[in-house]
């Protein structure tokens, strides 16, 4: 079965396998009135901080090489790891729509510019892995079709998507009501935030109470951000001090504040954070807080308004979470705490 990726000039790719056949996109699509404003996209977006794969370790800080305990790497991060494959349902297989069941391929964009553990470059340099990259791959077996990947980027997914470029994006997005307007989606994957604390540190971070006072460090027009200001303007009507926020430009120079003190904390989103803290001995993950605070949210498959491909996709996703494939992926990227017991198809007329 052929993994092709398909990478933008300057970007590298892995190889395919096999000869890929050109087909021209099953979908076409009207640019015109179709698209979310992309103000409205980035106000509720769900980027991790940028790639921290172990090819860039030594630069990000965040690798075994460079952690102040010395801490071993607890996640495979190279490009020969073996793929987590599963067996195709015929009845499962039997819901596609037809246009996606002839083609015999599921195209699926992921973020080539996210962060481990969820899509990311591994040792290799070239290699695409990752959760979100091997959830996609097990739906796409038990679907019984060939899986391609394909990059885009978190600014570009929507555009690209709606011109018919993909069949599924896998880029930690949230469901949400704005995002229900124009795509369906397949529930696979709790959202959570955490803070990154030294470890040892006195408290227990997670809520605007234990906030109060602390300095805390958070990505620059992000949803943490969102919520932490939203957390000072309670701590301040209740007559308490609200927490210092403090921005910076790469995850290392935040690691480098953490691990000085000139910080107390780091949120983040749980998956990026947890493969931090995976590889480092001198940090911890305090608190879990929803990424939809204060309402809840999940991550999804997500695909165009009406494309058919909801229902069928949940439907794989739960046979994956019966048969075991969908907990050995999660185990792999330490990331069964945002393990479902269930998907299901989330539409605008079903949110």
């Amino acid at each position: 079965m052929t993994r092709h990726l398909s990478a933008p000039p300057g970007v590298p790719s892995a190889p395919a396998s096999a000869p890929h056949r050109l087909r021209p996109s099953r979908r076409t699509v009207a640019a015109g009135g179709l698209l979310l404003p992309l103000g409205l996209l980035a106000a509720c977006s769900d980027p991790v901080p940028a790639a921290t794969g172990a090819a860039a370790d030594s630069d990000s800080g965040t690798g075994s090489a460079a952690s102040d305990g010395g801490g071993a790497p607890a996640i495979d991060t190279s490009g020969t790891q073996e793929p987590i494959r599963a067996e195709a349902d015929e009845e499962v297989a039997a819901l596609l729509p037809a246009e996606i069941a002839e083609s015999g391929v599921l195209r699926v964009g992921i973020n080539g510019t996210s962060s481990a553990p969820l899509s990311f470059l591994a040792d290799d340099n070239q290699t695409y892995i990752g959760s979100e990259i091997d959830i996609a791959r097990i739906v796409a077996d038990k679907l019984g079709l060939e899986f391609e990947l394909k990059l885009t980027t978190w600014e570009n997914w929507p555009l690209k998507l709606e011109a018919g470029e993909f069949d599924v994006v896998h880029a930690n997005v949230g469901i949400n009501a704005e995002r229900l307007q124009k795509f369906d989606f397949a529930s696979y994957r709790a959202a959570f935030m955490s803070f990154l604390v030294k470890k040892g540190a006195e408290g227990w971070l997670e809520d605007a109470e234990s906030l109060s006072g602390k300095i805390i460090a958070v990505g620059a027009a992000t949803n943490q951000e969102r919520i932490l200001i939203d957390w000072n303007a309670e701590l301040e009507a209740a007559g308490k001090e609200p927490a210092e926020l403090k921005n910076y430009s790469t995850e290392a120079d935040t690691l480098l504040a953490l691990g000085s003190g000139r910080v107390d904390g780091y949120i983040a989103p749980f998956a990026s954070l947890s493969f931090v803290a995976s590889r480092r001995d001198d940090v911890e993950l305090q608190g879990r807080i929803n990424a939809g605070w204060p309402d809840e949210t999940l991550v999804a498959g997500t695909f165009p308004a009406g494309s058919g491909l909801a229902e069928p996709y949940a439907a794989a996703l739960n046979a994956l979470i019966a048969d075991g494939t969908y907990a050995q992926v999660l185990e792999r990227w330490q990331l069964s705490e945002e393990a479902l017991t269930e998907s299901r198809a989330h539409t605008q007329e079903n949110p």
